[in-house]
This record gives C-alpha cells, sequence and structure tokens, in this order.
C-alpha cells in the first residue's frame, strides 16, 4: 500500500538476496555481496529500483532468466518482466 517512484534503472544490474530470502534459503548466503550480472542472474537484463519516502524500498520490476516464472509468486516481492520488456 501507498506509492513508490522509480529511482534507478540499471542494465544487466547486479543482485543481492534480501537478508530474510538468505534465511530461507542459506545456500544464497555466497551471493551477500551481491551476484554479478549475467543470463543467470535473477534480475535478467534489466531493472528499475521503487523508492518511497523511506529511500529504496527494496523492490523491483526486473527482468528474469526464467520466463516461465512470469505471472508466478516467485521472489520477495519484486515484480518479474521478460527480459525482453
Amino acid at each position: 500500500r501507498g506509492t513508490a517512484r522509480i529511482a534507478a534503472k540499471r542494465e544487466w544490474p547486479t543482485w543481492t538476496p534480501p537478508s530474510a530470502m538468505i534465511k530461507r534459503q542459506p545456500e544464497l548466503a555466497k551471493f551477500a555481496g551481491g551476484m554479478d550480472p549475467g543470463l543467470t542472474n535473477p534480475l535478467g537484463a534489466r531493472a528499475l529500483y521503487l523508492f518511497n519516502k523511506g529511500g529504496d524500498s527494496g523492490y523491483r520490476l526486473h527482468g528474469s532468466p526464467e520466463w516461465n516464472s512470469i505471472g508466478k509468486a516467485m521472489s520477495s516481492g519484486c515484480i518479474r518482466l521478460m527480459n525482453q520488456d
């Protein structure tokens, strides 16, 4: 609930899993410092960073290397798009 604005746009962004995700999936701890951009990066080819009054919300509109995940609850609240979008 509320409003957000797109405050940043990135091509081939670095992905850092949220701490809650690392807690659920400890194998992601190796990416706590960030996962390099690329075809297997969960943010895909592009990311739009959503900010609210408190700053970075942690939510993104982003591409995905897994096209079959579009429209399904797969992440920590981000909105997945096809890389072509």
